[in-house]
């Protein structure tokens, strides 16, 4: 039962009398008075425990776009319900007007719409709705909390999408569309032609050169149906923010980006979400829509606080692949995490695949390495130079043991790891 502040200005108005008589007496009646009209009013408010709800929710929306959610209120009781309806969402859903007021009459519905516009990626749940029916005077009403489940995915954003128009453009001049020659192993024959100076002379064909009596060679295109296994790690590096976003969401972002695109090459992609175990795996191979399973299977990563397990790395890559592939490996360039856990474990998988090791960068180590405007200012450049001297040395020791580094901030990572992927098709390494 709520009992509102409504009572004190209907007595002063002159709705409720109230009657004065000297000491203990006068109090006991507006007590009785107060009782009664409160008793009345919750009796004559419709009971919220005989409401049907009934939730209409999408089943995603992608990061930064509105949906809406619907509640349907069924009055099953014979008198007006005037109600004010709350749902329980959490704040990270974006509810424009989580509290609304409706009046049903008796035996008729009513569908109340609340705007949401999601903050966070990942999984969002509401469980239940309150409704507060209110009496025909305002004074007295009756509250309950009835269960309303509901799931919403807030999906990645993929806002490197962008990109893919013009990275596919530079796919399709390599795959034989516009005129390229490409030399070096992992190629596939492609067409002859006439020697030209500048040609090298490894390409020459023998056979075809005795035939037509003039020198001829082979031109190549870039192989298709290559592997790419993209790993995504979801450890506690992952969890720190560069720019306000998580680097777990960067590497989204950039992993969403890359597959997309070596799958339109013609390359097979296996994404992989692992820590200490496996979070989330997507194959190419399997049945619907590529993009569509990614971002659903990463809508719900979070990281994880504990420490990355690369030593099984290479025994997943190996599960997801059997034949030689692209591995690109998502993580963090941090020296102490990387130094302990991803060099030891990278000679297991440069001997047999082409790796790139991508990390995003905080440029604002950049903007504090030039401030030396003030004392205070001078040891935040010392840091900042300390710590991008760190990540150099690790990126150095990552290319000595023969893998690529791709270190960008996180608006340029998604990017440069396409142009990695593609000069690396390019170069015939693939």
């Amino acid at each position: 039962m709520v009992i509102t502040g409504r009572l004190v200005l209907l007595a002063l108005l002159g709705v409720v009398p109230v009657i004065v008589y000297p000491g203990a007496t006068s109090i006991l009646l507006w007590v009785l008075l107060l009782a009664a009209v409160v008793g009345l009013d919750l009796a004559l408010a419709a009971s919220p425990r005989r409401v049907g709800l009934r939730r209409t929710l999408p089943d995603s929306v992608r990061l930064g776009e509105e949906c809406t959610s619907a509640v349907v209120l069924r009055n099953d009781t014979p008198r007006t319900l005037r109600a004010t309806v709350r749902e329980a969402w959490q704040p990270s859903a974006g509810a424009v007007d989580p509290e609304q007021s409706v009046v049903v009459p008796s035996g008729e519905a009513r569908r109340m719409t609340l705007h949401l516009r999601p903050t966070r990626r990942g999984i969002l749940r509401v469980d239940t709705v309150t409704v507060r029916s209110a009496g025909p005077l305002g004074v007295a009403a009756r509250q309950v909390t009835v269960p309303a489940p509901g799931v919403l995915r807030v999906l990645p954003p993929f806002n490197s999408k962008r990109h893919l128009p013009s990275k596919l453009r530079r796919l399709r001049e390599l795959d034989g569309r516009a005129a390229v020659q490409i030399r070096g192993a992992g190629t596939e024959f492609d067409s002859l032609r006439d020697y030209v100076r500048g040609d090298d002379v490894r390409s020459i064909d023998w056979r075809a050169t005795a035939r037509r009596r003039d020198t001829v060679v082979r031109t190549w295109r870039p192989e298709r149906d290559r592997r790419v296994v993209v790993v995504l790690d979801t450890s506690r590096t992952s969890a720190a923010r560069v720019l306000d976003e998580p680097r777990l969401d960067t590497g989204i972002e950039a992993a969403l980006l890359l597959s997309v695109l070596a799958e339109r090459g013609g390359d097979k992609v296996h994404f992989i979400a692992y820590d200490r175990r496996l979070r989330a795996r997507v194959d190419s191979t399997a049945k619907g829509n590529l993009l569509a399973s990614l971002v659903t299977a990463m809508a719900p990563l979070e990281a994880e606080l504990i420490e990355a397990d690369w030593s099984r790395v290479p025994a997943q890559v190996r599960a997801v692949s059997a034949h030689r592939s692209l591995v690109v490996l998502l993580t963090s360039l941090d020296a102490g995490a990387v130094e302990e856990g991803l060099l030891p474990a990278l000679p297991g998988l440069t001997e047999r695949h082409v790796v790139v090791v991508a990390s995003v960068r905080d440029p604002r180590l950049e903007e504090m390495g030039a401030d030396r405007s003030t004392a205070a200012a001078t040891f935040r450049a010392a840091a900042a130079e300390r710590s991008l001297l760190d990540r150099g040395a690790v990126a150095q020791q990552i290319r000595a043991l023969g893998a690529e580094v791709v270190d960008a901030a996180p608006a340029d990572l998604p990017p440069l790891l396409a142009d990695t992927y593609i000069r690396l098709k390019a170069t015939g390494r693939l």
